[in-house]
């Protein structure tokens, strides 16, 4: 069961389906805005979802504010660091706010401040192990970055288990990372870049059980942040799981700003869960 992504309107970009049991606007075009509003909502009461996401300019956030959308996360000079973006969700069953990770959120309110208070601002020096190699991924290796997701998310809200996933997305805007370890891949991460725009989102993080607390993804994310800014992108972020704390501290070991918490947005690891937002400009 995968959500669809489709293309509405003037360009605007969504995904949807009841695997997240929601639509997310991923991109949306001017010419699109107020109309899409009632095509969301349309689209929504057809397939009884409980939530809309979108992330939007914010020259267009008062249309989504006066239709009932709250903003959860916000990262200003994301569009060519002219303009901000919000990422503003509407609930359509009070059922989809139920089970929030208040654990997690108290935990991340103790490791944001922590991180205030004790985060060194001098850039971070990292150097993988000997027998390790950074290295750029391509067609060649679908099949092997398939199987990794596979085998550490239990669900994820794009299909990454899929070669042809992979390959398309790798023809199109996603730049994929790795660590080999004797020529076998070890830890994987993704770039997707919006080049016109100047951004681009730092995901797909995995590192296979037996190599985690190596620091493999604070290594990936440094060597990619080193690419980004050589191909001339602006502004980097990321949408990662507020239930895993080695995640969230590997951005912000690197300094990144979290921006907003995205309450029951992401089917991952097999639950719907909620997300937190970091960017950084570069």
């Amino acid at each position: 069961m995968e959500d669809k992504i489709e293309t509405i309107g003037h360009g605007s970009l969504i995904q949807h389906g009841k695997f997240n049991d929601r639509i997310y606007l991923m991109k949306l075009a001017g010419k699109d805005c107020p109309e899409v509003l009632e095509r969301l909502r349309s689209l929504a009461r057809e397939h009884h979802y409980t939530k809309i996401f979108a992330k939007i300019p914010s020259s267009s956030a008062p249309f989504f504010f006066s239709d009932g959308y709250v903003m959860e996360a916000f990262v200003p000079g994301f569009y060519r660091r002219r303009e901000a973006a919000c990422f503003v969700s509407k609930y359509l069953d009070s059922d989809r706010l139920m089970e929030v990770e208040h654990g997690r959120l108290d935990e991340l309110g103790t490791l944001l401040t922590h991180t205030m208070k004790s985060h060194s601002r001098e850039p971070v020096q990292l150097k993988p192990a000997k027998k390790l190699k950074i290295r750029a991924l391509d067609a060649s290796h679908v099949k092997e970055i398939a199987t990794i997701y596979r085998e550490v998310f239990k669900s994820y809200p794009f299909p990454i288990h899929h070669p042809g996933y992979i390959l398309k997305t790798m023809q199109e805007n996603v730049s994929y990372f790795g660590i080999e370890k004797k020529g076998n891949l070890i830890a994987l991460a993704s770039a997707e870049v919006d080049t016109p725009e100047s951004n681009a989102e730092m995901t797909d993080f995995a590192t296979l059980p037996d190599y985690r607390g190596n620091n493999l993804a604070t290594l990936l994310l440094s060597a990619m942040e080193k690419k980004m800014k050589k191909a001339g992108i602006k502004t980097l972020f990321t949408i990662a799981r507020l239930n895993s704390p080695a995640m969230n501290k590997t951005f912000l070991k690197l300094q990144y700003s979290y921006s907003g918490t995205l309450v029951k947005n992401t089917n991952i690891a097999g639950n719907i869960e909620s997300m937190n937002v970091y960017y950084k400009h570069i």
